[in-house]
């Protein structure tokens, strides 16, 4: 099976997209959000799609498209739509080319319901995929971060590492010691998140 890199966070709104597009610009990967919910501030597909500089990724369709900016089982309950987790592991494997490496945006982090009985980590788990943890340095991080690494070390899933998304802060260095898992780079704060901005992040990650 070809590599699947699955972009989770240690909350919602680290960065996981712009996260998601750097790492996509960097492996010249494709890219697929399975899930996406809050369809009125448009999809993360669109947003990845418009910053890649390379003509070798493609972004997939997602699966299912939910309105309601929520969990994703909360909006389909809200929407009468059932997301069928084996449908999403079947698209997987349609859209995937042999040899070609796919970067996977959750919704939210790990323990994200995605239907009454699947989390988000359960989803990772039947992708076969590694992980990238996105953190952002607040109040209550270094706890979400850690919580997020024990959950990943407790399940067996294979993590590549962390991103940190934001301003820098000592934070950083101490989480990546308590939680043994190595730095793959550092997304700065911008004002302004273009193509420009994701080809210079792209170059600095540490993922070959």
């Amino acid at each position: 099976m070809s590599e699947r890199i699955f972009i989770t966070g240690i909350g919602t709104g680290v960065g996981k997209t712009v996260t998601a597009a750097c790492v996509t610009e960097a492996l010249q990967a494709d890219y697929w959000k399975p899930v996406q919910t809050g369809l009125t501030e448009g999809t993360d597909t669109e947003v990845v799609r418009s910053l890649l500089t390379n003509k070798q990724s493609v972004c997939h369709p997602e699966a299912y498209c939910l309105q309601e900016p929520a969990s994703p089982h909360l909006a389909a309950r809200m929407e009468d739509v059932t997301i069928n987790v084996k449908q999403v592991l079947e698209m997987a494997h349609k859209i995937q080319p042999a040899g070609r490496p796919l970067v996977i945006e959750g919704a939210g982090g790990l323990m994200v319901p995605l239907t009454e009985q699947a989390f988000m980590i359960d989803l990772v788990q039947d992708l076969e995929a590694k992980v990238i943890i996105v953190a952002q340095n607040y109040l209550g991080g270094i706890n979400h971060a850690l919580l997020t690494a024990r959950v990943l070390k407790q399940s067996g899933i294979p993590v590549l590492g962390w991103i940190f998304c934001g301003n820098t802060h000592s934070n950083e260095a101490e989480i990546i010691g308590w939680s043994g898992y190595p730095l793959v780079g550092r997304i700065p704060y911008t004002p302004l998140v273009d193509k420009a901005f994701v080809k210079e992040q792209a170059e600095k990650l540490s993922l070959r």
